[in-house]
C-alpha cells in the first residue's frame, strides 16, 4: 500500500517506522507532509517528504496526523483540491474528539473515513490503538488495511465510534499519567537515597512487568494487587496510604476530565 501523511510529528514518525519494519510498505511508498521543514528533517532520506500537503495524495491511505485544532484548516484545504486527486482515498484521522461526521461535513458524505485513537508508546512499537468500527463507505479490505497499519506499532481494538472519546482518557492520554506515576515513584526513591537513573529503571520496569501480568495472567488487577499485600506487611501500608489520599478516585476523575474535553472538542 501507499501511505501519505499530513502532519509529520511523533505519531507519524512512529507509524512510518512500524509499517516499514513490518513490511507493509517500503520507504518509497510513504510520503510525509508537514509545513515545518525541521520536522521533516528527522525522516530517512529515502522517505518522500514535502511541505505541500497535496503531495500526500500519491498515497491510497491519507493519515491525518495533525492536532484537532489544526484539522479544520487541513480539511478545508483538501476540500479545495481537484476531486480527481481526492476521490477513492481512505482518510485515517487520529484527531481526538473529531467525529467521522464532522470530517464528512467538509469533505463530503461519500468520503471514506476511518477514525482511530492511538497512543505514544507506538514509538516503541507498544502502542494501544482503538479503531472505530467501519464507516459504510469503507470496504472491509480497506478497513483491514488500516488495522494492519496500527498493528504494526502495537495492538489494536475495534470498537463503535461512540466509544472513541471514552477510550481517549483510558488509553490515548493515559501514558502521561503513567509517566507521572513513574516519576513520582522515582522521586520517592531519590528522596530515600537511590541514584536517579536507578530509580527510573526500577520504577519503569515495575510498571512494565505489572502491566504484562495483567495482560498475560488473566487475573483481575485486584487479585494481583492482593498477591503483593502480605498481612501487616509493607505493601498494604502503601496501599492504605494511597486509598486515604484518594488515589483511585483521582485517576477516575482525571480520565473523566480527559473524556469530557474530547466530547467538547467534538
Amino acid at each position: 500500500m501507499k501511505i501519505g501523511f499530513i502532519g509529520g510529528g511523533n505519531m507519524a514518525g512512529a507509524i512510518t517506522g512500524g509499517v516499514i519494519a513490518s513490511g507493509l510498505c517500503s520507504k518509497d511508498e510513504i510520503c510525509v507532509c508537514d509545513k515545518n521543514e525541521a520536522v521533516l528533517a528527522k525522516y530517512d532520506r529515502e522517505i518522500k517528504t514535502s511541505t505541500n500537503n497535496r503531495d500526500a495524495f500519491f498515497g491510497d491511505y491519507i493519515i491525518l496526523a495533525v492536532k484537532p485544532f489544526i484539522l479544520p484548516k487541513v480539511l478545508e484545504e483538501i476540500a479545495g483540491m481537484d476531486k480527481k486527486e481526492v476521490e477513492g482515498k481512505v482518510f485515517v484521522s487520529i484527531a481526538a474528539g473529531v467525529t467521522i461526521d464532522t470530517i464528512k461535513q467538509t469533505l463530503g458524505s461519500r468520503t471514506k473515513v476511518v477514525r482511530v485513537m492511538p497512543n505514544t508508546p507506538a514509538l516503541v512499537l507498544e502502542g494501544m490503538t482503538v479503531v472505530a468500527q467501519c464507516d459504510n463507505n469503507v470496504d472491509q479490505a480497506e478497513f483491514s488495511a488500516v488495522v494492519d497499519i496500527f498493528n504494526s506499532v502495537g495492538t489494536t481494538e475495534v470498537m463503535p465510534e461512540t466509544m472513541i472519546n471514552t477510550v481517549t482518557g483510558v488509553s490515548g492520554s493515559s501514558p502521561a499519567y503513567v509517566y507521572m506515576f513513574i516519576e513520582a515513584m522515582a522521586d520517592a526513591g531519590v528522596r530515600d537515597g537511590l541514584a536517579r537513573d536507578a530509580a527510573y529503571r526500577l520504577a519503569a520496569q515495575s510498571v512494565l512487568g505489572s502491566a504484562k501480568m495483567v495482560l498475560e495472567s488473566g487475573k483481575h488487577p485486584g487479585e494481583l494487587k492482593d498477591m503483593v499485600c502480605s498481612p501487616k506487611g509493607t505493601t498494604i501500608e502503601a496501599v492504605a496510604e494511597l486509598e486515604k489520599r484518594g488515589f483511585r478516585s483521582a485517576v477516575m476523575e482525571a480520565i473523566k476530565a480527559c473524556n469530557d474535553k474530547a466530547n467538547n472538542i467534538g
